[in-house]
């Protein structure tokens, strides 16, 4: 693992622009399934975390927590943590995986259902592009303490390595951010930072066709659809890249983690 650092970033326009309707169709994929994305998915490297904290921090609330993976490292660093997700089913796993956890609620970036000026720092990991960024932030804010901060974190696959890029392409992993991408946040927030982490998650061919199977696209497509990517993904990884079934390889990812503090 490797990080690229930190670098200041001022806010403005930028980010993924998705219509309303369109996210909130797309991010409803991920209602069900839980056990099959929490087995799947990447977790986050341990230094996206301690970038991410402020010093003293004792209470945090990840937003759109999923299974916990980003849970889990607050967790690990003595935080007490609430969980939030509007999937029943995910908070179902998280609470398996995570059951040290406070709260686990269900509930949105949006209107989150937690009380006031609560938590030190509030997360919102592999999330953020599916919440409508100006409301989210006004809700974060009034959760956050004075000076509290806010996280946003990506998984990336790092398609800088021509045959990641080849791989994004057939999986229709449309969310891998251009270069120069901000996220949009509120003017709640200021001093928005970025942390850049490289790393490699270790798995098979078959991790690979599952993880394709985890993402918005192929959860929302057709029986036809899905068999194309499944199909072009075994030509891919066995025929054209040559590795064997259960193989171990290294799958490069870019971590972005971002963080702002409450104005």
């Amino acid at each position: 693992m490797r990080s690229r650092g930190a670098s200041k970033s001022s806010h403005g326009p930028g980010g993924p622009k998705l219509h309303a309707r369109r996210r909130h169709e797309l991010g409803g994929s991920f209602q069900d399934g839980g056990e099959h994305y929490d087995r799947v998915r990447p977790g986050y490297p341990a230094d996206s975390v301690d970038w991410l904290l402020p010093a003293h921090a004792e209470n945090a609330a990840d937003v759109g927590a999923g299974t916990g993976k980003f849970t889990r490292l607050l967790l690990d660093r003595g935080l007490h943590v609430v969980a939030v997700d509007p999937s029943a089913d995910m908070l179902a796993q998280l609470r398996k995986a995570c059951p040290e956890v406070q709260e686990a609620l269900e509930g949105t970036a949006e209107v989150t259902g937690l009380a006031d000026s609560t938590f030190d720092v509030v997360s919102v990991a592999q999330a953020w592009h599916w919440c409508d960024p100006h409301r989210a932030s006004t809700e974060i804010a009034r959760i956050l303490r004075p000076e509290g901060t806010l996280g946003l974190i990506w998984n990336q696959l790092d398609t800088s390595v021509p045959w990641v890029h080849r791989l994004s392409r057939i999986m229709h992993a449309g969310d891998v951010h251009k270069p120069g991408f901000r996220p949009v946040v509120g003017p709640e927030f200021t001093d928005l930072e970025d942390h850049v982490t490289v790393w490699e998650d270790k798995v098979s061919p078959e991790d690979i066709m599952e993880l394709a199977k985890s993402r918005s696209y192929y959860l929302r497509a057709g029986e036809a659809t899905r068999a194309k990517v499944l199909g072009n993904l075994e030509w891919y990884l066995h025929e054209h890249l040559g590795h064997a079934p259960g193989e171990p390889l290294g799958l490069p990812y870019v971590t972005q983690t971002w963080r702002a503090r409450k104005a």
